[in-house]
């Protein structure tokens, strides 16, 4: 198993004194030609809501940026949040105003934000402007929309903040796409769902763990999700006996393969083992492509259904006449090369 603590959620949640709802404008460069890999999109604004424990607004932060990077507002950008260059030009630059936001934060607390977009564009920020990263491994994070789902639909859908808005029947009194006035809307959002869905939190993994102790794996309360540290290539991630195990979430032993993993478009992979205690067990293993080339995994584990089981096995039958396919079309193209030569 991987060398790493098992996360308490729930426990991990009760014991974070403040969120900090954060929501961020941004722009990005107006020709292709000129982007910059290093910073995709230029944080423009900066608005947050502190909460307490009780989800009681206490604090509100919000900031223009400076722009160092795109000084030509985007089309796009423009359209969206009816913003101006020439509001910035007086603003403080990225660090300043950064160095100001930490402090605002205090010590204790846990990011919430409406997507899962926010962090990420955060931490390219912080890095481009050599400034002290937030963290050397995964955030765990609130993303509100995500939650929203959950409670109040199906877990699956992830809707506008102003639908969700309309949804909860909250007073529109301010615009939308701006950071100050979506992060009042995601708190006032996040302070109506109750805190036992707030389990379900997320992870930005922006920085993925250093090494095999540092990777994660965390226990909901329908699921495991385990996140693994790098690998070159997609043949030695899957060779792994960590990131390739098959595991009861539950009591955490290794279950009997019934079906072993299986893919279709060889970015998802799919198996089935059964537990002797607890019965059929549904993973799933989605291979990721990090930033610099380099593969990680994501794999989650649940309980199977009936019908889990029989569309696996529909699956699987698939999986293997599409090989099969393959393997003759390599055959008969080897061949052809044979004769040419």
């Amino acid at each position: 198993m991987p060398h790493t603590d098992l996360y308490c959620i729930i426990v991990f949640m009760i014991n974070k004194k403040n969120y900090i709802v954060l929501d961020l404008e941004w722009n990005q460069s107006s020709e292709k030609a000129e982007e910059n890999a290093e910073i995709p999109f230029e944080i423009l604004e900066i608005g947050a809501v502190k909460l307490n424990d009780r989800k009681e607004i206490v604090d509100t932060f919000m900031s223009y940026v400076k722009p160092q990077v795109y000084l030509k507002m985007h089309h796009m950008t423009q359209k969206v949040i009816h913003l101006k260059m020439e509001e910035l030009k007086d603003a403080d630059t990225f660090p300043i105003v950064w160095e100001r936001f930490l402090k605002w934060c205090g010590e204790d607390y846990i990011f919430c934000t409406w997507g899962t977009l926010d962090l990420t564009e955060l931490q390219y920020n912080i890095r481009y402007h050599k400034l002290p990263p937030l963290s050397d491994g995964p955030i765990a994070y609130l993303d509100v929309q995500k939650l929203f789902s959950l409670e109040k639909e199906d877990g699956k859908s992830r809707r506008a903040l102003e639908y969700a808005v309309d949804f909860m029947k909250l007073e529109k009194d301010d615009r939308f796409h701006r950071a100050d006035s979506d992060a009042y809307y995601t708190a006032e959002i996040l302070s109506k769902l109750s805190k036992a869905v707030e389990s379900r939190v997320s992870f930005d993994v922006f920085h993925l763990p250093k090494d095999r102790k540092s990777e994660l794996l965390v226990q909901f309360d329908t699921y495991s999700k385990y996140i693994s540290r790098k690998f070159p290539d997609k043949a030695a991630a899957l060779s792994d006996p960590d990131a390739s195990s098959l595991r009861c979430y539950i009591c955490k032993r290794n279950t009997k393969k019934k079906i072993g993993w299986f893919t279709l478009n060889n970015k998802h992979y799919l198996g089935l083992g059964v537990c002797a205690e607890h019965g059929p067990m549904h993973g799933k293993l989605r291979i990721k492509k990090a930033e610099d080339g380099s593969i990680y995994v994501v794999k989650t584990i649940r309980r199977a259904t009936k019908e889990d089981e029989n569309g696996l096995k529909t699956r699987e039958k698939k999986a293997r006449i599409q090989a099969s396919k393959l393997a003759k079309m390599f055959r008969n193209h080897k061949r052809s090369e044979t004769k040419r030569s």
